[in-house]
């Protein structure tokens, strides 16, 4: 096993240490035929980003630079009784998501998959408001003016 100059293992294949006790190479959860599983965690990052990809081209000089991330819960207690649900950085033009307290503190009317996505649309549309300073019904008014 040779470091490579990033220090990486090379010289075994990735995958080739995962046959124990000589029953080989275990396979995928879902098996060779079906598709892979789509947890909570990937739906709610694809739906972020998505999102955050929609506003970028909507306001594409005041949102060139940002970057929204996720992750599971703030690492730090908040000064107020509130659970944070986002946290935005305008020095770095960044804004993250906690996934755990949007998912687990929404009231939902109905528990679906297009209001579970609408719920997450909306945290990002109102953490990118914040950061610009904005009402989230200006960020995209257009889509909303149906008549």
């Amino acid at each position: 096993m040779a470091k490579g100059s990033r220090g990486e293992v090379r010289g075994i294949p990735r995958g080739a240490g995962r046959d124990r006790h000589g029953r080989g190479i275990r396979a995928s959860v879902t098996g060779p035929r079906l598709p892979r599983l789509h947890t909570r965690a990937d739906v709610f990052a694809s739906t972020v980003a998505a999102t955050a990809e929609y506003l970028k081209d909507l306001w594409p000089n005041e949102l060139s630079h940002l970057r929204v991330d996720v992750a599971g819960l703030p690492t730090s207690a908040s000064e107020t009784r509130y659970v944070r649900r986002w946290l935005v950085i305008p020095d770095e033009q960044r804004i993250i998501l906690f996934r755990l307290p949007i998912e687990r503190l929404a009231r939902l009317h109905r528990n679906d998959d297009l209001h579970r996505r609408m719920m997450i649309e909306g945290c990002v549309f109102r953490a990118v408001a914040e950061l610009l300073g904005k009402d989230p019904w200006d960020l995209a008014p257009e889509r909303f003016r149906h008549f």
